[in-house]
């Protein structure tokens, strides 16, 4: 076509023609050609890759219930036998709610305890769900009975600690509200989840927002709370004392009603945080927290799936 120009005038229009006509007559019989060679490329896959109909056919993998979900479920419905409701927040807090109407402002200490992760200028990852406590009663007032489920927060990971783990706040708030009250929903919540005549003890302790504050321990699952068993000298699960810390509570600060806007001379309350997975971890037998994480069915199989 291109060398059309080196004819004369005169012959270029039938010269056209023809090539036009030769270029028609090649492009259908490449179009046939490459019809045929995908057929017979087809009939040949069809033939090498026969299906055996006579095989079994491939089941789909009953999944399972995460034995995170089951716990947190098991703890949700004891605190929704108790009258609890339940409440969210979200998981990117602010720096207020988060720590400072929770009292511990900027320079306090207890900040180096929670290795916050920081996603922008007073914007984190929560590091606990008490933001939600703040939340819900600065929308209502007392009578206040909640609990706040969710994910967590922290730059911590070994065999017993993980970047993200669970967490469920309860809070109690109402005129009167006293540490026997906090007591008795602890003790009774404890008993439902691992045995009626678990043992429970309260140490004193510190939290910033709640005063007096106390970690509860249970009897060792394994040993009873001897410290030792038939097989071991000291109890590998709770390295021989007998006890194991599953919780932390107390009476809610005067301080941190004050963020809120309610008069401490006159309502009175107390709050809890326990770790879903260290409670799983007691109640399953598991040693590892990562074991939660890895997505492993063989890990998944071994829990009731409903």
């Amino acid at each position: 076509m291109r060398g059309l120009k080196d004819f004369p005038i005169e012959e270029r229009p039938r010269l056209g023609e023809q090539l036009n006509q030769l270029r028609r007559l090649l492009e259908e019989q490449i179009e046939e050609r490459l019809k045929a060679l995908k057929a017979e490329k087809r009939e040949k896959a069809l033939n090498e890759e026969r299906a055996d109909i006579t095989l079994p056919g491939s089941r789909w993998e009953r999944g399972r219930i995460h034995p995170l979900t089951l716990v947190m479920d098991e703890i949700i419905d004891v605190f929704l036998g108790m009258g609890f409701e339940i409440a969210r927040g979200p998981d990117i807090e602010d720096d207020y709610h988060n720590f400072e109407a929770l009292n511990m402002p900027r320079d306090h200490p207890a900040r180096d305890m929670q290795d916050t992760f920081f996603v922008a200028r007073d914007r984190l990852l929560r590091t606990h769900t008490s933001p939600v406590q703040i939340r819900v009663m600065e929308r209502r007032k007392p009578p206040l009975q909640i609990i706040a489920p969710g994910a967590v927060y922290r730059h911590d990971d070994d065999a017993t600690h993980s970047p993200m783990f669970h967490q469920v706040e309860g809070f109690m708030v109402d005129r009167r509200i006293a540490f026997t009250d906090l007591k008795g929903v602890l003790t009774h919540f404890l008993r439902q989840i691992f045995r009626e005549d678990t043992g429970v003890r309260f140490r004193p302790s510190f939290f910033p927002f709640t005063e007096p504050s106390a970690e509860i321990d249970i009897q060792c699952l394994l040993c009873s709370g001897k410290g030792s068993t038939a097989e071991q000298a000291a109890c590998r699960v709770c390295k021989g004392s007998g006890w194991l810390e599953i919780l932390g509570a107390g009476m809610i600060d005067p301080e941190v009603f004050r963020f809120v806007g309610y008069d401490p001379e006159k309502v009175s309350g107390f709050a809890f945080g326990m770790g879903v997975e260290r409670i799983a971890m007691l109640k399953f037998g598991i040693e590892d927290i990562r074991l939660f994480f890895q997505n492993d069915m063989r890990f998944s199989r071994q829990f009731p799936s409903f």
